[in-house]
């Protein structure tokens, strides 16, 4: 396997989808957002770090009705 197809392998990783039905709108929300709406209601300032943290947690799982 090529370097370059390993590359293309790591990118087009798709989000693993945990379905919860009645937890969620119509929507499809990632971890990092819900993680974020959270901290949000809790009063806690986002940062630039927290913004990479979420977009890295929406990438790895979404949640779905």
């Amino acid at each position: 396997m090529s370097v370059e197809t390993q590359s293309e392998e790591r990118t087009a990783v798709t989000p693993m989808r945990v379905r919860l039905p009645g937890f969620i709108t119509d929507e499809e929300i990632g971890l990092g957002d819900a993680i974020k709406r959270a901290t949000y209601a809790l009063g806690i300032r986002a940062c630039g770090g927290c913004e990479q943290r979420a977009a890295a947690l929406n990438r790895w799982m979404v949640f779905t009705r």
